[in-house]
């Protein structure tokens, strides 16, 4: 295989239960039959392959304990599989943990040139990327203190300079953007696709969605130890995004609030579907038991729980059922699946009810702006906007640019200027 692939073949990963108490009798039962009883093993991984081109990025994502940390120490050999195989070709950079590959007696300097030691680097090649480790972790006045009294974010961002400025073959990186500050995480996605466009393998796990969508490809999904999907980032992220929703679902329906959604309807000039940018009303039945001075808060997410706006509206809801309108004027989202989530809050901010999805809603129109690699887009908001040209500035004056101005002036609902207006 080329330098630079990575392939897992029918992983199979199994974890031995913990014991309740650490007692000498409860081993003694254990192995005293010579094999494990029943439900003392839990399965992690089941049966997953992987298989991973030279200078490909792909994300691996999942809810916490889905095997996505265990896939990653599997292909980067801190541990084995029970069954299957495991192969990657070429020298190996892996930031797993914050403290992955990183001993905390050493100083900074000594951890770079080990780590690189680790990695087949001869001690030339270390020094040649030492200055730029230390410039890029910020670690100047610390280089020779250390490691173990550095804190959780300067050990992160050591264990980061030296995996992904050693040049390794295969990059692994688990959740590096969750510690650092937002200065760091932009450092790092522009790091990481310097190192994509210098045909490095980039194995990415994240619960950061911009994250995703910002440096990879391609995404595996994986959900309580299986292997979901596997495909282009934007399609598995809205199936992905959609297994949230339901999870949600599924807790919002255990839930015995006050006021209750009994069933929720949009419509829109355009008919059942809005347009991006254009206007929708969002009708709630209420069922609510008693009445209830609420502050009504309306959102809309992709998917999970955090939304891309937020809706407030002090009211009234009444005993039984009832209605109540929600009319945006433009909406700012583009083409795509969203979902409406809901919530009631009386006085002191006490809910009458829960924060939960309500509604499944498909926008029309324009389809959202793609950012160039390595700049994440925390939201996808629909922006109308008009170009020109130097060109075009240059012969304002001009009885064409000036009705052209005049029209873009009447499309934005403003009151129609040109230049020369005061």
């Amino acid at each position: 295989m080329p330098v630079g692939t990575v392939r897992g073949d029918h992983l199979w990963k199994r974890f031995r239960s913990q014991y309740a108490r650490p007692l000498l009798r409860d081993h003694l039962q254990q192995f005293g039959t010579g094999r494990p009883r029943k439900g003392d093993w839990t399965w992690v991984l089941k049966d997953v392959n992987l298989h991973v081109q030279p200078g490909e990025s792909i994300a691996l994502v999942g809810l916490n304990g889905s095997g996505k940390s265990t896939l990653l120490k599997l292909l980067s050999r801190v541990m084995y599989p029970n069954a299957g195989s495991v192969n990657a070709v070429g020298r190996l950079g892996a930031l797993i943990e914050v403290r992955a590959g990183i001993h905390p007696d050493l100083t900074g300097r000594e951890n770079v040139f080990f780590y690189g030691t680790v990695l087949g680097l001869t001690r030339r090649q270390v020094a040649a990327r030492f200055d730029d480790i230390i410039q890029f972790a910020e670690l100047e006045d610390a280089v020779d203190r250390q490691v173990k009294f550095y804190s959780s974010g300067m050990q992160m961002r050591l264990g980061f300079g030296i995996a992904a400025f050693l040049e390794p073959d295969i990059l692994l990186v688990d959740e590096v953007l969750a510690v650092g500050d937002v200065g760091f995480q932009q450092r790092c996605l522009e790091r990481m696709r310097l190192v994509l466009q210098q045909g490095t393998t980039l194995v990415f796990v994240s619960h950061d969605m911009a994250a995703v969508e910002a440096m990879c490809a391609r995404a595996v999904w994986l959900d309580r130890a299986v292997m979901v999907a596997d495909g282009p980032v934007e399609d598995v992220l809205l199936a992905y995004r959609k297994g949230l929703k339901e999870r949600a679902d599924e807790y919002s329906k255990a839930l015995r609030d006050p006021i209750r959604v009994a069933g929720v309807a949009s419509s829109s000039p355009e008919g059942e579907n809005p347009l991006a940018g254009g206007p929708v009303d969002l009708t709630l039945t209420l069922d609510a038991d008693g009445d209830h001075e609420v502050q009504m808060c309306l959102g809309v997410s992709q998917g999970p729980a955090q939304p891309i706006f937020i809706l407030n509206h002090d009211t009234v809801i009444p005993d039984g059922m009832s209605r109540i309108t929600c009319r945006i004027a433009s909406l700012p989202l583009p083409r795509g699946r969203y979902y409406l989530w809901a919530a009631a809050f009386g006085k002191g901010g006490v809910s009458r009810m829960g924060w939960q999805p309500v509604y499944g809603l498909d926008v029309e129109g324009q389809a959202r702006t793609d950012a160039p690699r390595g700049i994440m887009l925390l939201s996808p908001v629909h922006v109308r906007a008009y170009w020109t040209e130097d060109a075009d500035v240059a012969d304002l004056d001009s009885e064409a640019a000036r009705s052209s101005l005049a029209s873009v002036y009447r499309d934005l609902g403003i009151p129609e200027r040109v230049p020369g207006d005061d």
